[in-house]
């Protein structure tokens, strides 16, 4: 009997009147709203314009079969449940609909209480699809939403830390401009070394920012001797070779990836690949290769900028050195991995310290 009325919307299709009247009438009376139809293509039409919750077709109709009519429905929407009402010679066919994507079927002459159940089956099953599919686009639009959220507070952060070096380095700057400008171009040297040997995106950026820290330990270097005019002493020179030492230590302990390699560079960047750097006299690989590339690129501006002590050096004059050697400087100093690398792009290195020349003050 009457009572648990389930709204829903339903096209049923049946060329045999008296079926389509009996069924569209037992529907309404149960709350479902119905619209009824001869032929298929009727139905496809108003379905184009009007997505229902179930559609109820017989298999067999003139013109466009139930069939059909279940493959035009799944072209515009594969979502709707689509119910056949068939008789027992044609079961094959109802199995096989079922397999290209029907919900089930319904055996003729129906009994009430059997199509009721599977009408209602299957307007559910539409409506927790519904559901489902809404929950989906509102969980991706949270999901990106929130991605997008984190990935400002993350640029924040990166804004941030990188700050915080450049006002770490800053100190050091201070005590004078070309200092400062000798900063800015190691990272653009190491950035253009790990380009060249493949490493990946994040080791790239990373090293560009944390070589900049290289020197951070001269801030615990007196003027007097950073700022020498002449030769310095053997205990001078000791002096100024803990800066190494003294920017491991003020770069160490930390969380953050840049400085964590900041404190590898700090201590490493004056390491030699055949031993005779300081300040642990490590050899080949033992040196990270974040000191390995940095010492390269260290030299390269050393050698090229003008110091109190000693005149600027061209672009070719410093390239012999480092390739070939002057007697303080030599090739096995340098992992011969990158040496070879900076043989290549020796040029570029030349445009990034002439686009740093830039930045100083004009006289």
């Amino acid at each position: 009997m009457p009572g648990s009325k389930t709204a829903g919307k339903i096209f049923v299709v049946d060329d045999d009147r008296f079926v389509l009247e009996s069924v569209t009438a037992l529907l309404r009376e149960y709350g479902f709203i119905v619209h009824p139809f001869t032929s298929g293509q009727d139905a496809v039409k108003e379905f184009v314009i009007e997505p229902v919750d179930l559609v109820l077709t017989d298999i067999n109709m003139p013109g466009m079969d139930g069939i059909e009519l279940l493959e035009k429905i799944r072209f515009l929407d594969s979502a709707t449940p689509v119910l056949l009402m068939t008789a027992y010679a044609d079961l094959d066919v109802a199995v096989k609909a079922i397999q290209k994507g029907a919900f089930d079927f319904i055996i003729k002459p129906y009994r009430p209480p059997a199509l009721l159940n599977a009408v209602e089956k299957g307007v559910n099953y539409k409506r927790l699809t519904q559901i489902e599919t809404h929950y989906k686009s509102e969980l991706e639009q949270t999901v990106s939403r929130r991605t997008a959220e984190l990935n400002d507070a993350l640029g924040e952060i990166t804004r941030l830390s990188h700050e915080i070096i450049e006002r770490l380095t800053s100190a050091v700057e201070m005590r004078d401009a070309e200092t400062g400008l000798h900063i800015i171009r190691i990272g653009a040297y190491a950035r253009r070394i790990a380009e060249e040997l493949g490493m990946d995106d994040d080791f790239i950026e990373t090293i560009a920012v944390a070589s900049s820290m290289h020197d951070i330990g001269k801030i615990g270097i007196a003027d007097s001797i950073l700022l020498k005019p002449g030769k310095l002493s053997d205990d001078e020179f000791a002096a100024v070779k803990e800066h190494t030492s003294i920017g491991e230590r003020i770069l160490s302990g930390s969380s953050h990836r840049i400085l964590q390699m900041g404190a590898k560079i700090a201590a490493t960047h004056h390491e030699r690949w055949d031993g005779s750097g300081y300040p642990k006299g490590l050899r080949g690989e033992e040196i990270p290769l974040v000191g390995r590339i940095v010492i390269l690129a260290d030299q390269y501006d050393a050698i090229r900028n003008p110091r109190i002590y000693k005149g600027a050096i061209d672009h070719a004059a410093t390239c012999r050195i480092i390739l070939h050697g002057d007697g303080r400087t030599a090739p096995q100093h340098f992992d011969p991995e990158i040496l070879a690398v900076f043989s290549e792009i020796k040029d570029d290195f030349e445009k990034i310290y002439e686009q740093g020349r830039e930045l100083l003050p004009r006289q």
